[in-house]
């Protein structure tokens, strides 16, 4: 399957990719932990089944320290004991933020209260714009084909500065 457009060769979607890095700046420069927004980045890319988001989450948070067994076993977080409380409870929130049609109630209130304990209201707001931030990264890659396996780490970055 290849690339149905490149959004990099159109002037309108350089421009929106610019504006969606300074975003996602934002996020990044939060208190919100950083192996966390790794973590939500690729939980929630694996459930949308885009694989250039999954290469690009799990090369970034390889090169950031994160390891082998917890990158593995992210898609089965609630099966495995390397998590922490608070990620179980950013995964969760990001699983019910990205399945909102799968259940009619959205974010449930006990996913709430876990994040509500774990986390202070800055890491929150990050944490809520991470879900809403990745959730439309996929959708734009999945759109139009973007393939994972070529990404390097840092690229994203390098592109937009």
């Amino acid at each position: 399957m290849d690339a149905r457009f490149n959004m990099l060769d159109n002037e309108i979607a350089v421009k929106f990719f610019k504006r969606f890095a300074n975003a996602s700046l934002v996020i990044h420069q939060s208190p919100l932990p950083s192996s966390t927004q790794e973590l939500v980045s690729l939980r929630a890319s694996q459930i949308n089944g885009c694989g250039w988001c999954i290469d690009m989450h799990t090369k970034e948070a390889a090169a950031a320290g994160e390891t082998p067994v917890r990158l593995n076993l992210v898609a089965a977080w609630r099966e495995s004991t390397v998590f922490t409380e608070a990620e179980r409870a950013a995964l969760a929130l990001a699983e019910e933020g990205t399945r909102l049609a799968d259940a009619h109630h959205g974010v449930s209130d006990e996913t709430w209260a876990q994040v509500r304990k774990h986390y202070d209201d800055d890491q929150i707001a990050a944490l809520v714009s991470l879900v809403a931030l990745i959730n439309a990264a996929n959708r734009l890659a999945v759109i139009v084909h973007q393939q994972g396996g070529s990404y390097e780490p840092g690229m994203f970055a390098a592109a937009f500065n």
